[in-house]
């Protein structure tokens, strides 16, 4: 029993089986490592240099796009700057430390005294007690002069020492700065002194004076931080072709965050960097993902397409990995459109859309956030997939390639007028890469189509094209050698390419497949009653199973010949797949009736080898051929006998299961249906019937005026000779040709 058809067109994601979900899933695991591994290694033939602080420069190292980055580098110098311009703060002067050293110079001198007066010690001894008992360092002609001095001297001394050490402790004195105060005592000593007496005044209070005002270490660095806060963050601009660091220059730290700032710099490993590249990818294949299992679960169910997606779409971050981060002129003339353009043409239009935006985010990733990169890729990308289409022509390219390069200088008008520092030679130089960017995105284009379809079997626009040319060899043969299945070729692609159309199916692929769908007949054409014009029948010598053979025959004649002209498989699909596993009725009924019973009929002798039809568009050129052969057989009178006799011909495919192992609906088959009629209506039309025009048995007497006559409709003597040779009704299509 054959399976119903589907009611319904798309497939909803939760009818995909899991094991195809686990072999896309794992497909796209893999790409998503390799992704993380061309991020994540070194390119040896990258223009990103390995430099450090203090290495010498080997090359100059450009530009490749403007910048414009706040520099922690030149910020940090400026605050420090500002910092270390802050004065140290002190404390107050401390009148406590006044007070002890006053009070401890009172007791110092005391003592003195006390020495000075002692009768019994000699010279040596007092000075002796007085190193040892007041802890100072005096030079000893300073003790001796002490020692020596009168009383009235010693007194003025004494009083001199204690007023100095007072007038100088009411100061602030550092501990920077004690040094510099010790040198200005002489100064501050009466003048009616000595220069012996002044010189021990001096020694004194020298020893005797300490800091009073301290270092405020809190203050200070408030004070500082301040100073730091007020400085502004320096941003620095770098325009595109600037030198960045000359050749033999030591680099700097300013130099090296530069480098960072443009991407040129190829970062130490660092698990740091690896777990961005690593959430980066997850991020953007989730994103992918989601897509490709809600809005695409149709592609999950196919084998070539997601391999195809994944292979372009590492080639192209491979190759964007070498390209952005490089020279000025590389990222471009980087053919970020390409990319849209052949997944557009290979998978579809609307998941090109969605890699475009997604490549866009990844180059904006790979130029360290360069915005005008990020909508240079993007803008060029989407225009170039929308205006390509299906590309079934190399105008198709061509106009491609214009937009593409009328959006890119768009985009460079657009952020040269935001940027007031670029000059008008650096626009113009970005303007001839933006043109030259069109030609190598179309050539990429057409270069990666024909190594796509090269590699992975795949049909493409312009193979079909090619294909289709009345000038192919295969096609120049079927005319000549079968110029009656040739014709009828050009009725069924037409019924075809017009039924494909309405369901949404390939229709290029369609009608090129269908050209090549009888193309075994040529190897005994005069078996085919649409090739046969004079002569006897051929089959009329052979018997139901010879015959049978014969017409069979042809598929197999067929696929060697497509292969022998190095056909695509997808063409060769078409010659097996438009008969299936039907059964060549008319020689199985003759069959039948010479053995007077159909138990003795072994009728897998007289059924096509198959397979089935596997694609829609193969399922529709099998009804088309089926239908058109019907209703050549049957012709039909009116539009209502004709929409009756193609309904039969598709409900005997579907009742005899041909159609269960192709994905089509009923309502695709409604559609096909609808578009078979309306192109077979123009060929079967219902034609007047004129009357015959009355003959007078006897001439008249009276002039008849001259009347011009209908001339009749012409009918050629091959239209004449099948009407007579016509089979009956019941026949279908294989045995309506065969004999």
């Amino acid at each position: 029993m054959p399976q119903p058809l589907r009611t319904t067109r798309p497939i909803a994601p939760q009818d995909i089986p899991w094991p195809i979900r686990a072999r896309v899933l794992g497909l796209w695991l893999v790409t998503g490592l390799l992704t993380i591994v061309i991020l994540v290694v070194r390119m040896p033939i990258s223009d990103q240099v390995q430099l450090q602080v203090g290495d010498v420069a080997p090359a100059d190292v450009f530009a490749p796009r403007q910048v414009t980055y706040v520099s922690e580098v030149l910020t940090k110098q400026r605050r420090d700057l500002a910092a270390n311009a802050v004065p140290e703060v002190y404390d107050p002067p401390q009148a406590r430390i006044g007070r002890q050293q006053l009070t401890l110079t009172n007791h110092i001198l005391d003592f003195v005294a006390s020495v000075r007066t002692d009768s019994y010690a000699d010279l040596p001894t007092k000075a002796a007690h007085i190193r040892a008992i007041t802890a100072i360092d005096l030079p000893r002609e300073v003790i001796s002069r002490t020692l020596t001095l009168p009383n009235p001297a010693w007194e003025r001394v004494s009083n001199e020492i204690e007023s100095v050490l007072e007038r100088v402790m009411r100061e602030e004195i550092r501990e920077n700065n004690l040094a510099d105060e010790r040198r200005k005592i002489p100064a501050r000593v009466r003048l009616d002194l000595s220069d012996e007496d002044v010189a021990v005044v001096t020694a004194f209070v020298e020893d005797l004076l300490a800091p009073n005002s301290f270092y405020n270490a809190e203050r200070t660095e408030q004070r500082r931080q301040q100073a730091r806060d007020r400085v502004e963050p320096v941003t620095v601009s770098i325009e595109r072709n600037e030198t960045v660091i000359r050749a033999g220059d030591i680099v700097t730290a300013a130099e090296l965050e530069a480098l960072e700032a443009l991407g040129l710099r190829q970062p130490a490993w660092s698990w740091k960097h690896v777990a961005s590249a690593v959430l980066f990818v997850l991020l953007l294949g989730t994103v992918f993902i989601y897509y490709f299992y809600t809005s695409e679960p149709q592609l999950w169910m196919r084998r070539t397409e997601p391999l195809i997606l994944t292979t372009v779409m590492i080639v192209f971050i491979a190759a964007a990995r070498l390209a952005v981060p490089a020279q000025p002129l590389w990222p471009y003339l980087f053919p970020y459109a390409a990319l849209a353009m052949l997944i557009s043409l290979l998978v579809g239009q609307r998941i090109a859309l969605v890699v475009a935006g997604l490549f866009a985010l990844l180059v904006g990733w790979l130029s360290a956030g360069d915005l005008e990169l990020i909508v240079y890729a993007f803008a060029g990308s989407l225009v170039g997939a929308l205006r390509l289409r299906r590309g079934e022509r190399l105008g198709s390219f061509g106009m491609a390639a214009s937009y593409v390069v009328a959006v890119n200088m768009m985009v460079v008008v657009i952020f040269s007028l935001m940027n007031e520092l670029i000059s008008a030679a650096a626009i113009a130089q970005t303007m001839v890469l933006a043109i030259a960017n069109g030609f190598v995105t179309m050539t990429v284009a057409l270069i990666g189509v024909y190594l796509i379809g090269l590699v992975f079997g795949v049909v493409t626009p312009l193979q079909l094209i090619e294909l289709s040319r009345p000038t192919h060899p295969l096609l120049r043969q079927l005319l000549l050698k079968a110029p009656g299945t040739y014709h009828h070729t050009l009725l069924v692609s037409n019924m075809a390419e017009r039924a494909a159309e309405a369901i949404g199916a390939d229709s290029l692929l369609t009608r090129v497949g269908t050209y090549y769908h009888d193309v075994g007949k040529t190897i005994r054409p005069y078996f085919f009653i649409e090739n046969r014009t004079e002569g006897p029948d051929p089959h009329a010598r052979l018997d139901p199973y010879t015959s049978a053979q014969v017409i069979i025959s042809h598929v197999k004649d067929g696929i060697d010949l497509a292969r022998k002209y190095r056909l695509p498989q997808r063409i060769i699909d078409f010659i097996p797949e438009h008969h299936g596993t039907l059964v060549v009725s008319y020689f199985y009924h003759q069959a039948t009736r010479q053995a007077g019973a159909p138990e003795s009929v072994d009728r897998a002798a007289f059924r096509y080898a198959g397979p089935k039809p596997q694609s829609r568009e193969t399922a529709i050129t099998m009804l088309a051929d089926g239908a058109e052969a019907t209703v050549r057989s049957r012709r039909p009178a009116t539009v209502e006998e004709l929409e009756q006799i193609v309904a039969e011909s598709i409900n005997s495919r579907i009742m005899s299961g041909q159609l269960d192992e192709c994905p089509l609906t009923l309502d695709d088959l409604r559609e096909i249906r609808r578009a078979f009629v309306d192109v077979l209506r123009g060929l079967h039309h219902p034609r007047i019937s004129y009357p015959a025009e009355a003959v007078p048995a006897q001439p008249s007497a009276e002039p008849v005026p001259a009347v011009e006559l209908p001339k009749p409709a012409r009918v050629s003597p091959r239209a004449s000779r099948e009407r007579r040779r016509a089979p009956p009704a019941n026949r279908d299509s294989g045995a309506s040709r065969a004999v």
